[in-house]
């Protein structure tokens, strides 16, 4: 039975997904202008990554206590997330050497990471029942 733990992490999950499928479909000039979301700037967007990264990573930990095989790959994506939203927040604070700042990730990376992150939430909402 879906609790609204698991129907959240399902909206969130989609969420995550169209805010990452949006501006890459827009990149390649399939849908309007407002698909690319420019009137957000990037800085919100590694704030989101890395939080969305943290709720992943602790809704793993619920399918890891299920017996669930999907939760450890949930976990180990979630904690990769974190970690790449995490490290550009603290450079951008003046915490750590310049190379936590990633200026090799394109914009395609993040919306690329915020379809696999949002995917994996999706799936969590039914694996956290299994």
């Amino acid at each position: 039975m879906f609790t609204l733990k698991d129907y959240i992490s399902g909206i969130v999950g989609i969420s995550l997904t169209l805010m990452g499928l949006f501006p890459l479909l827009n990149s390649f000039g399939i849908g309007p202008s407002w698909f690319a979301l420019h009137f957000l700037p990037v800085q919100i967007f590694i704030y989101i990554l890395a939080g969305a990264g943290l709720y992943l990573a602790v809704e793993s930990i619920r399918e890891i206590l299920n017996s669930n095989k999907i939760g450890m790959i949930s976990f180990v994506v979630g904690a990769v997330v974190l970690l790449i939203g995490l490290l550009p927040l603290l450079n951008g604070y003046g915490i750590g050497p310049a190379w936590f700042a990633f200026p090799w990730l394109s914009t395609m990376v993040y919306q690329i990471l915020f379809i696999i992150e949002g995917l994996f939430l999706f799936i969590a909402m039914f694996a956290m029942e299994l």
